[in-house]
């Protein structure tokens, strides 16, 4: 089903903003310069760089399949959530989305409904038959009770209606991310390291560390392992997307800056043959 992406400017070419165009897609740091307070959990004293803040944005990252045949709308859609730290896959149509599905743990899908190929009705049947913990989000540009509740009487988890703004559709894919997997505590806290998953802030001690986006992600996933090991498969999974190249070295080049920005003495040990942990 053909979907608009509203509010493109000419300031803003190949970068949706939907109706909250005030949200950042920018894939470097998890910070904006404003000033927040301590974290809630594993006090301490909180010494930050003046003008610091990371509370404009939650973070909690997870691997979603955006499946849309309308190029222009499934790019946009994955960059927006490629904003939000998560990881996101591409498929035009249904066959492609249901071989995707077949090979990768997925947390939620975001589906048109309207496919080529393989009809969007026919790609939701077929995940909830397997069973998986997999969440699907639908959109469709049908806006009337009855399509909605076919909809959600297919499988789906949740519906949406296009045209859409790319906030409420990334706080729809949150909420169902949630539901996909155990709930991670807010704060993860090992070592004398607490991350704010709310805010998107790491600190060591009292020191603030400044972390990329996908830094943070390595991290929170490391801390989620309570001091198991953590192979770089399940890393690459979890916080890169299917572009990665796993013989590009993308997780050692990570874990050694995030080494790097946590300094001494070294919390991130190699388990040789297995992959990191934070013991």
């Amino acid at each position: 089903m053909r979907g608009t992406v509203q509010d493109r400017t000419s300031g803003n070419e190949g970068k949706p903003t939907g109706r909250f165009p005030g949200v950042s897609t920018a894939a470097d740091g998890l910070t904006n310069g404003e000033e927040t307070p301590a974290p809630a959990r594993c006090p301490r004293a909180v010494l930050r760089p003046a003008g610091h803040s990371g509370a404009h944005r939650k973070v909690s990252r997870m691997r979603v399949l955006v499946v849309e045949d309308e190029p222009m709308l499934a790019d946009a859609i994955a960059e927006w959530l490629r904003g939000r730290a998560h990881a996101v896959d591409l498929a035009y149509d249904g066959a492609a989305a249901l071989e995707r599905v077949g090979v990768v743990d997925y947390d939620v899908i975001v589906l048109d409904r309207d496919l080529p190929r393989v009809h969007g009705d026919d790609v939701c049947r077929e995940v909830v038959a397997a069973e998986t913990s997999v969440r699907v989000l639908m959109l469709t540009a049908a806006a009337e009770v009855t399509d909605r509740v076919e909809g959600l009487g297919l499988g789906a988890d949740d519906y949406l209606v296009k045209p859409f703004a790319f906030a409420e559709l990334a706080a729809r894919v949150l909420a169902l991310g949630r539901r996909s997997r155990p709930a991670a505590p807010p704060v993860l806290c090992r070592a004398g390291l607490t991350l704010d998953q709310a805010r998107a802030e790491v600190f060591r001690g009292s020191r603030y560390v400044p972390l990329s986006k996908k830094e943070f992600a390595v991290l929170a996933e490391l801390l989620r392992a309570e001091g198991a090991a953590v192979s770089a498969e399940q890393l690459l999974e979890k916080v890169w997307d299917e572009n990665a190249d796993p013989f590009t070295g993308a997780v050692r080049l990570a874990v050694l800056k995030l080494r790097r920005k946590l300094g001494e003495p070294p919390l991130v040990e190699t388990v040789t043959g297995v992959g990191y942990r934070i013991p």
